[in-house]
């Protein structure tokens, strides 16, 4: 379980991570939005825009922000999107 302060410090880390993809969404006509980090630090964000609907949404995730996630928050559990 990860407490009400490192849900902070996390949320930072994971919106910096969101930062470094942006560039790379936005070329494309999409984005992503934290919606919620879990206690059991489960990451849950929305794919926006045309990422809503693409196909390689899941790739967008997995090789994208959970990789860049990893690196900057090791206590991130997982990625989760949600509609």
């Amino acid at each position: 379980m990860i407490s009400t302060i490192d849900k902070e410090s996390i949320t930072l880390k994971v919106n910096e991570a969101m930062t470094q993809l942006r560039p790379h969404l936005h070329a494309d006509g999409g984005d992503m939005e934290l919606v919620e980090i879990t206690d059991e630090g489960l990451v849950k964000v929305r794919l926006l825009g045309s990422c809503s609907d693409c196909t390689m949404s899941m790739m967008t995730i997995k090789a994208g922000l959970v990789e860049v996630l990893k690196a900057a928050a090791p206590e991130v559990t997982g990625v989760e999107s949600i509609a």
